[in-house]
């Protein structure tokens, strides 16, 4: 059973209290706060290992929060919007979130989509979903084990997704995947065809690995494919 801590910031009791008692009787132990500011103040004593994060809270709403972990770390964050408009999701994507998803949720899929972050981060036990074997292709080098990503030995600064997208990648150069088969790949389950979220991060991932070897080609009407130049 898995034992890390998840902390839910939302203003809104009724959710807090349903994603309490839904993920706490998968093992998790769970805090919450009501605020943007008290999200902060509890991730500095309690170091949860992902935050469920509404987007509009009072004193301090989740874009900011996101803003300020960004500025200091990688924790997993999975967004809470009470709005079903794309524009929020890729913002919030964009901004760093890991996942998202829209109110109101089916509680198990909230706990779907925290285990499939927390397992893609291998902050579970048991087995890893792929070998820690160090991949190169070109002057890119990728250590699983240190989660670590080189260009010509300088090391570049990836979020947890695009990690878990070039390592992917990498385990499959030259190979064309679509976005339905990354999504499953590197999110760990069905995304409900929300395939934008595939080129958000490919988009992302492309600026930084600019100065590479590497190209990530769009194959059109099919999909995605590393290849070295």
């Amino acid at each position: 059973m898995p034992r890390e801590t998840i902390l839910i910031a939302d203003d809104d009791p009724s959710i807090r209290e349903l994603a309490r008692m839904y993920l706490e009787k998968e093992g998790y132990g769970v805090e919450t706060a009501v605020n943007g500011a008290q999200a902060l103040i509890k991730i500095k004593e309690n170091r949860p290992a992902l935050l469920v994060l509404d987007l509009m809270m009072p004193e301090m709403d989740g874009w900011e929060v996101t803003r300020r972990l960004r500025a200091e770390g990688d924790l997993p964050i999975l967004m809470l919007t009470a709005r079903d408009d794309d524009i929020d999701k890729i913002v919030g994507l964009e901004m760093g979130a890991d996942d998202y998803l829209t109110k109101p949720f089916n509680p198990r899929e909230l706990v779907a989509r925290v285990r499939a972050i927390l397992r893609r981060m291998g902050t579970n036990a048991g087995k890893p979903d792929r070998p820690d074997k160090p991949r190169q292709l070109g002057n890119v080098t990728l250590d699983p084990a240190s989660r670590e990503v080189t260009v010509n030995g300088e090391r570049i600064n990836l979020r947890v997704k695009e990690f878990d997208l070039l390592m992917t990648l990498l385990d499959h150069v030259n190979i064309v995947l679509s976005r339905d088969q990354l999504l499953d790949l590197v999110w760990g389950y069905e995304f409900y065809g929300q395939t934008r979220t595939v080129d958000v991060h490919i988009a992302h991932l492309r600026e930084k690995l600019s100065g590479s070897d590497l190209v990530i080609e769009t194959v059109w009407g099919m999909g995605y494919k590393l290849v070295a130049e």
